[in-house]
């Protein structure tokens, strides 16, 4: 048996009264709900699964090198297909571990269900080897969690879990087993037959007066923007089209937060671009001078208004969520649509064409050329040298050369993720994965390989920082194992960018242990896990070195060698709003637009 292989024992014919252990529960219920995929690491209190797997040919388990690159790997997975991932973990650290992903799925909304073991119900509160509470540590940061103490309970949980995590405002689920559980013996039933105990049904469609109500807002705008975020991504692919359509109907232009990339096409004319702290001077100028906003699975997060009392103030605020909980909590809305974000286009493209079939030009004439005046500032326009590669270079350069492939980005977090979201023109939904609202250091790496699970024969590349990547490389040996070719492009400065930046900008250059004083030779890393390690040291050297990584069958580690303290603007400095924004030449002069009491970005 090779590393790349597993052998597999025939399916066990069940009975004619569907009578299973618990642990065959899970693995049975996995393949009822559709699952083909699930990601994890074997323990002690997870054996009975685990020995169950082994007899069911239906499902790959995807053995991953630490729990957290678990949660990351279903997380990239799951964003880039739409389907529910699954993760298998143990009981205690293995829990705990997995923590850092759920928080991370929670605060993207994104559907997991994973499943962890627990020790036997009679050691539970004994403080058993590896028991901690998992229900308990797990229960603010999770849609849903369960302990599961019946045998009789199980296959409802597990049906459950999956329509919880996937609907309404999709997010992570833990179902937590004991071990005795597993072992317990009882009846299955398939979805169609468990009996939820949970009412949870989301409401998808607008209320018809508050959707009248907003399309007359709307058509009446002088300025109106679309404010975009993950929601619209989340509610599949007719949303993202349902918005294209409604955009060009009324002639608003289009911004989006991190989390929403791709729900609207990059090349489009009205597209303007990312939004808040690291936005475009035309996006966040239009959302600060905007007369109506459609807000639209987004969630007005602090990274994107920026200062409440000074955010949007002249505007007409029209919030579509389908978490009723969203709307009103920040900002507060002068319309609210509580529904799936691709039915309430939908049905505002048919109320807006009751008032007018097109957009007014004469109208919007006025905001579209101080769009326009926006826009030539170039806000994103950087210094280029012929000697050292800039990191905004290097992004475009990665874009233009995969940009007719079939490509799927994950990144890390920091200074290369805005940059990444700058530079790297998405076109489609479900081609950008990033932790936005967690800002989680190490997603990139174990989400790029569950984006190469769900996608085989695409180009999976994971936009890097050299920081970042360190915290979960060992998942390099998953994807060697798995002959998943991924491609690592880190953008190496030899910082940690992001927080190297603050440090200049807002503390006296004082490099409190932002310098990474020891770092590894990428290449021969690389090498070490079995993969194909590349470097690059000037902008001449980029083009032929980036075919070489796409060109590349295996794994790749390209250690691209940029300029050390560039910094990401535009930026949006904390306490100011989105109309007060430093551009790279207005970096000398932030010592002016940061308050005398020093208060900092974060």
């Amino acid at each position: 048996m090779t590393a790349h292989t597993q052998i597999k024992a025939s399916q066990p014919a069940a009975t004619a009264a569907e009578i299973m252990t618990g642990a065959e529960m899970v693995v049975r219920a996995l393949v009822d709900q559709g699952v083909t995929d699930l990601f994890g690491y074997p323990g002690g209190a997870v054996l009975p699964i685990y020995d169950a797997l082994f007899h069911e040919p239906r499902l790959r388990h995807v053995l991953v090198r630490h729990e957290q690159g678990a949660t990351h790997a279903a997380e990239g997975y799951a964003r880039s297909t739409g389907k529910c991932g699954v993760v298998l973990v143990t009981s205690g650290p293995g829990a705990t571990n997995a923590v850092t992903g759920i928080v991370d799925a929670l605060m993207d909304s994104i559907p997991l269900v994973v499943i962890t073991g627990q020790v036997p119900t009679h050691l539970i509160g004994t403080d058993a080897f590896q028991e901690c509470d998992t229900v308990g540590i797990t229960r603010s940061c999770t849609k849903h969690n369960y302990l599961v103490k019946n045998i009789a309970d199980l296959p409802r949980v597990m049906h459950e879990a999956f329509a919880i995590a996937t609907s309404g405002r999709p997010g992570p689920v833990v179902i937590d087993i004991p071990k005795d559980v597993q072992f317990a013996s009882g009846a299955y039933v398939g979805p169609a037959q468990a009996r939820p105990l949970h009412n949870y049904q989301p409401r998808t469609e607008g209320e018809p007066a508050a959707i009248a109500q907003a399309a007359a807002l709307i058509v009446g705008a002088r300025r109106p923007l679309f404010y975009t975020g993950g929601g619209v991504i989340n509610a599949g692919p007719a949303a993202s089209a349902s918005l294209r359509e409604l955009a060009a109907l009324t002639g608003a232009p289009v911004t989006s937060t991190l989390m929403g990339l791709g729900a609207f096409p990059a090349g489009d004319p009205a597209w303007l671009g990312l939004v808040g702290m690291h936005g475009t001077f035309e996006a966040n100028n239009a959302m600060h001078d905007c007369d109506v906003m459609i807000a639209v699975g987004a969630r007005f997060d602090d990274r994107v208004t920026g200062r409440l009392d000074a955010f949007s103030p002249g505007s007409k605020k029209i919030h579509i969520d389908i978490d009723p909980s969203s709307i009103n909590k920040i900002v507060r809305a002068d319309v609210g649509i509580i529904g799936d974000a691709g039915k309430v286009l939908t049905a505002l493209i048919a109320a807006c064409k009751r008032h007018r079939q097109g957009p007014d030009a004469k109208r919007l004439a006025p905001w579209r050329e101080q769009i326009e005046a926006w826009r030539a500032r170039d806000c994103l326009r950087y210094r280029p040298s012929t000697e050292v590669i800039k990191p905004q270079y290097a992004v475009e350069r990665l874009y233009a050369l995969t940009k007719d492939r079939d490509t799927y980005i994950t990144t890390e977090v920091g200074q290369h993720q805005m940059w990444a979201a700058q530079f790297y023109q998405f076109q489609e939904p479900h081609r950008w994965m990033t932790s936005g609202g967690l800002g989680t250091m190490g997603y990139g790496l174990p989400a790029a390989v569950g984006v190469q699970i769900a996608h085989p024969k695409s180009l999976v590349i994971d936009i890097a920082g050299d920081a970042s990547v360190q915290m979960t490389m060992q998942e390099m040996s998953t994807a060697i194992q798995y002959d998943l070719p991924i491609k690592i492009f880190i953008l190496n400065n030899e910082w940690m960018g992001m927080v190297r930046q603050w440090q200049q900008l807002l503390h006296g250059e004082r490099y409190s242990h932002s310098y990474s004083a020891s770092m590894p030779d990428f290449v021969k890393m690389a090498e070490a896990f079995g993969a194909v390690g590349l470097r690059a040291h000037t902008p001449g050297e980029l083009d032929a070195k980036i075919e070489e990584m796409i060109d590349t069958p295996l794994p790749v580690i390209f250690d691209c060698r940029v300029e050390r303290e560039e910094n990401c603007f535009p930026m949006i400095p904390s306490g100011k709003a989105h109309n007060d924004m430093l551009l790279g030449e207005d970096a000398r002069d932030i010592g002016s637009v940061i308050d005398a009491g020093g208060r900092g970005l974060v």
